[in-house]
């Protein structure tokens, strides 16, 4: 029976870094866009947000996010 020595056996590489869209980062963006559209205006204003711009901002597709949301 042969033994292996676990010490000096190689690791491989580690996966190169990509910008994915996951499940869960679309599961949020979606989650937050319907809570936006649901706020009223002093809710908005609160926010600093008028009720055309948040409009715009829940309409847009899940996968419609800035490249810093990406992982």
């Amino acid at each position: 029976m042969a033994l292996i020595d676990f010490n000096t056996r190689t690791r491989p590489a580690a996966a190169p870094a990509r910008s994915t869209f996951s499940l869960f980062t679309a599961l949020a963006v979606w989650r937050s866009r319907r809570a936006l559209a649901r706020l009223d205006a002093a809710q908005l204003d609160d926010i600093g947000l008028s009720p055309k711009r948040a409009a715009h901002e829940a309409a847009k597709p899940v996968w419609d996010v800035p490249a810093t949301w990406r992982r």
